[in-house]
């Protein structure tokens, strides 16, 4: 069952009626149709006006798709590979070969899981510095392949653990993104939930950056910078907005390309449609890519990542 937010409040009594009244479609059937019409208006009305601490919210929901739903949806012959042949194989980093349309293309991509168990076992999706190393060949073979590579981001953050500092975890971020902006492939980044900091820029530092439009990217969390910033994480509303994380601040400052729409109620109420809309949006900009040079791709995206902060 969808677990609701506060403001949905209205959508969820609407929809406790409907499904007392499925029982009897025939006798209230011109209520059903009448509650449905009303439902999908409020619906509308409400995520077409989502302030940034909702957005928030609708990034983090317990069933916001999450790297494998959208890979099973939008790939075929996935074939996953292991490791970083350093240290060890990452579980909170996802990544492979696989086939779009019959095009191949390799992905990587942070996994949070969807239950207690899968979300222990992909460390909530926080990476470790084998799992950007893991990254990092996967660029590689990418590069020497000669094929594209789609990165699927929803993380808080890379791991703060003292044993990922030990192993060199600034060290691996830094690297990841120095591979990501010499790549001579072309890359495509989507941040389908939360997009927190080096944790996210480590896997996003791409020719093509699309965000879904109820997904948040920052460098910090909300309540990260309230603690920092008011000393407490009851002002996370007030960080929220102030940070400017959402796609439309993050498109307005040129840190993205494109956003994504979803559909009314968020990609957690409709996760086979969202799929299709990313998979026809990634095939768009694949497309795109392909029209320019490796030589001329690499320059522009050196040098958009260079003048970034000159936009802001």
């Amino acid at each position: 069952m969808i677990k609701y937010f506060e403001f949905e409040t209205e959508i969820e009594k609407i929809e406790s009626v409907l499904n007392r009244l499925e029982n009897n479609k025939e006798l209230n059937d011109d209520r059903i149709k009448k509650l449905d019409k009303e439902k999908n208006e409020l619906y509308k009305k409400i995520y077409s006006n989502l302030d940034p601490w909702q957005k928030v919210q609708v990034s983090r929901h317990g069933e916001r798709p999450h790297t494998l739903d959208y890979t099973k949806q939008i790939f075929d012959d996935i074939v996953l590979l292991h490791g970083d042949k350093k240290y060890a194989d990452d579980n909170a980093i996802l990544g492979g070969l696989a086939k779009i349309d019959g095009n191949s293309v390799f992905f990587v991509g942070t996994e949070k899981g969807n239950t207690m168990e899968t979300r222990i076992k992909h460390n909530f999706g926080m990476a470790k510095p084998e799992g950007y190393r893991k990254v990092q060949r996967l660029l590689k073979l990418a590069e020497k392949f000669k094929l594209p590579l789609i990165s699927f981001v929803d993380t808080a953050g890379a791991f703060p653990g003292k044993d990922a500092e030990e192993r060199g975890q600034s060290e691996s971020i830094a690297s990841s993104i120095l591979n990501f902006l010499k790549v001579k492939t072309p890359t495509i980044s989507v941040i389908i939930g939360e997009g927190g900091s080096g944790g996210a820029i480590g896997i996003a530092t791409s020719d093509r950056v699309l965000m879904l439009e109820h997904s948040i990217y920052s460098v910090i969390s909300p309540e990260g910078c309230a603690s920092i910033l008011w000393r407490n994480t009851e002002f996370s509303q007030e960080a929220a907005k102030t940070l400017k994380l959402t796609s439309k601040d993050c498109k307005n400052f040129k840190i993205i390309d494109d956003i994504i729409p979803e559909p009314f109620g968020g990609a957690h109420r409709h996760p086979v449609k969202q799929a299709e809309i990313l998979k026809e949006k990634i095939k768009f900009f694949m497309n795109e890519l392909k029209q320019i040079s490796i030589e001329d791709l690499v320059k522009i995206r050196k040098d958009k990542y260079l003048n970034i902060t000159s936009d802001i």
